[in-house]
This record gives structure tokens, C-alpha cells and sequence, in this order.
């Protein structure tokens, strides 16, 4: 088939598989320029490993340290008539080019929340890894299924304590409007939290400490974005800042839980990057291009892989990590620097319809968004008639 994108809203419902394997190609070609990391992992558990942060960790982790890396995730396969998912295919790239470099690294397809898959992860562990000395904890899913009681618990994207009300882009019409979202209840701050907190990252690292699978001195990240008073209301401080105030507490625990192996858990705070998630959130498309302008021009833009080498080289692997005063790792002080988000707000100011093109990079947005797809990658043949199908080694 002939492999298109096909847009709706702020999702893609295809991808391309030739396409997601140069946007891992490019990233490992990345990790492969910069130095070694010194003092890595060696074996490294990446749970949601499939695209975005969590892609790029198992990247640096493996390209850029040797590792040898377990990764999970809730992909779909290709069919003969219908495309995988986008991380599908990345997880597919990423294995390829580990088998040709000579890496470790096998995959978990399924319900990262469940005790099934904590189950088959340890198993494997044991097997064949030897203990783990670096979790990562990236999953993004809008619902998550209790695995003790079963119950399904869905997050929203609302503010707290007040109607929020904002410049809103519409990407498939470039229309720029005044969106309001009204607060959320009290139920649904719960849900968001039960779905996008700390509780799964405890019962991950509990279910790893209890099967003495994690080595002497393991570290283990989980990822938030905080962002500044533009983001605020609808993300750092609404129920998606519920969520990730609630890893703030797991990563307390976690730490405490892990001092008889001089164990470390934190909160990793990154930047704003295109993701699905983030393109789902009222504001942040529009966000994100007045970001990119920005920080093009003053040469700080970084991407999903330069932010996770400079979180393993300048957070996970120093003895002089960039803590804020929640003891958090922070690579987002490029994105919060004032000279940066006072002209991202004096710019927010000015843009409309118009002037969009001119004064946002929501050409890069765009470009960005359909590369999370497999998309506008140059040196890829989009008019090529290829099969869908790419085989996945997965660990039954």
C-alpha cells in the first residue's frame, strides 16, 4: 500500500513503518555523536518504551551506555490491510538496529498496569538480564484498569478551581479561537490521578524490590512536565499537576522503600516536546509553536533525544546533578529561562490567524507532529508501495 498520513484532530491513525525507522535511525545517529555516557546502566527496565521520552531513553541507554534494555508498551501490529501504530514500528527500528550493534534488548507488548506484565518483566529479568540498575517509568495512557479491583479509571484535561479560559489553535483549520474548560470535579482530580500518578510506579518498583531483581545502588525516573505561567492553568497546576504532584509522593516512598539498596528514585522535569499527549491539551499546540520560533532562534531547541542525553549526562550520571528544591532532575531550564518565555509571552500577545505563519513555527509544530508517525522525513519515498507488515520479536 501507498502509506499517506490520515490526520483527525490531534490524531494520526496510521503511520509509516519506513518512516518511524528514520526517526529511530536519527536519534540513535544523535546519541552515536555525543560522548559516551560514562557510568551508565548496563541493565535498564523502560516502561513505555515505544515512543517519545520513553523511546528516547532506551535510545541513550542502549547506544549511549551499552545497556542491555527491557522495553514494554500497548502497541498494535500491522495487519496486511491496515498499518501498526507508530511505536509498532519504532520498537521494531529499535530492535533491528540493537541486534545489528550487537545490544541486548527484547519487548513486552501489553497492559503496562497489570500484574501480568510486571510478572513476564521479571521473569525475563531473572532469565536472562541480571539485576536491574535503571527503570524508567514513561507511560502516557488516558485510562488505566486497576489491576487489583479491575475497575477503569479514565484521566481528563481540565483546570482546578476555576473555568479556564484561553487562545486555543485549531490545527486542522489553523483557526485560532478563545477556548474555555470548565473545572474538573473532585471525582474526576481522583481519576486523573489514580490514571496518571505514582501509584503504578510503586507497585512496579514494589513488585521488582520483592523479587530481588533491582542491583545495589539502582536508580529508577519517572518523567512530568511543569512548564511556566503561560501552561499553568490548564497543566502544572490542573488536574494533570494533580497527577504529577502524586509522583512527587511515589518518588518519596519509592526512596525510602529502596534504602537497603542505596537505591534512588526522582521525578526527571523535561520540556515541552510535540508528543500525542501534548497535542491533545487545549493551549499547548499553539504553545509549543511560539516555543519552537523562540528557541530556534536563540539555538536551544532540543527534542526528545538531546533532552534525555543531558538528563543521563547532566542528571542520572554526575555526581553534580540539577535538583530543584523537590529534589527533582530538571533539563527544562533552556525552555524556563526568562528570555525565552518572555518573548514566547510577548508573542502569545500578538499572534492571530494572520500572522500565525510569521510569528509561530507552526510549520515546525506540524512538521513535528507527523514525524511522531513516521512522516515528512526526508529520504524516505512516501509514493513507495510497501507491505505494512514488519515482524516485532516479542517476548511471550
Amino acid at each position: 500500500m501507498i502509506i499517506k498520513p490520515k490526520v483527525r484532530g490531534f490524531i494520526c491513525t496510521n503511520a509509516h513503518p519506513k518512516g518511524c525507522a528514520a526517526n529511530v535511525q536519527q536519534q540513535i545517529e544523535y546519541i552515536q555523536s555525543q560522548p559516551q555516557i560514562e557510568n551508565g546502566p548496563k541493565n535498564v527496565l523502560v516502561i513505555g518504551a515505544s515512543t517519545g521520552y520513553g523511546l528516547a531513553s532506551r535510545i541513550s541507554a542502549a547506544f549511549g551506555c551499552g545497556a542491555k534494555t527491557l522495553g514494554l508498551f500497548f502497541e498494535k501490529p500491522p495487519t496486511e490491510r491496515k498499518t501498526g501504530t507508530a511505536g509498532f514500528y519504532n520498537a521494531a527500528a529499535f530492535q533491528q538496529a540493537a541486534d545489528k550493534a550487537g545490544l541486548w534488548a527484547k519487548n513486552i507488548n501489553g497492559d503496562a498496569f497489570s500484574h501480568q506484565a510486571r510478572e513476564k518483566a521479571i521473569k525475563v529479568i531473572q532469565q536472562e538480564m541480571g539485576k536491574i540498575d535503571l527503570v524508567v517509568y514513561s507511560l502516557a495512557s488516558p485510562r488505566r484498569q486497576d489491576p487489583d479491583t479491575g475497575d477503569v479509571y479514565s484521566s481528563v484535561l481540565k483546570p482546578v478551581g476555576k473555568t479556564y479560559v484561553s487562545k486555543s489553535l485549531n490545527t486542522d483549520t489553523m483557526k485560532i479561537s478563545e477556548a474555555t474548560v470548565e473545572p474538573a470535579s473532585e471525582e474526576e482530580i481522583a481519576n486523573t490521578v489514580k490514571v496518571m500518578g505514582g501509584e503504578d510506579w510503586q507497585l512496579w518498583m514494589s513488585a521488582l524490590q520483592q523479587a530481588g531483581v533491582l542491583a545495589e545502588g539502582c536508580k529508577s525516573v519517572a518523567y512530568t512536565y511543569l512548564g511556566e505561567k503561560l501552561t499553568w492553568p490548564i497543566y502544572g497546576k490542573a488536574t494533570i499537576g494533580k497527577a504529577k504532584e502524586d509522583l512527587d509522593r511515589a518518588a518519596r516512598e519509592i526512596n525510602e522503600s529502596l534504602a537497603p539498596l542505596a537505591g534512588d528514585a526522582k521525578v526527571g522535569v523535561l520540556k515541552a516536546v510535540v508528543t500525542q499527549a501534548s497535542s491533545a491539551i487545549p493551549i499547548m499546540p499553539l504553545y509549543l509553536s511560539t516555543l519552537f520560533k523562540v528557541m530556534k532562534e536563540q539555538g536551544s531547541h532540543e527534542g526528545c533525544i538531546e533532552q534525555l542525553y543531558r538528563l543521563f549526562t547532566e542528571g542520572l550520571y554526575t555526581d553534580t546533578p540539577r535538583l530543584d528544591d523537590a529534589k527533582r532532575y530538571r533539563v527544562d531550564e533552556l525552555e524556563l529561562a526568562p528570555a525565552v518565555q518572555d518573548e514566547v509571552e510577548q508573542l502569545w500577545q500578538k499572534v492571530t490567524e494572520e500572522n500565525l505563519l510569521d510569528i509561530t513555527d507552526f510549520k515546525g509544530y506540524q512538521t513535528e507532529f507527523l514525524r511522531l508517525f513516521g512522516f515528512e522525513f526526508e529520504g524516505v519515498d512516501y509514493d513507495e508501495d510497501l507491505s505494512p507488515l514488519v515482524e516485532l520479536p516479542l517476548v511471550e
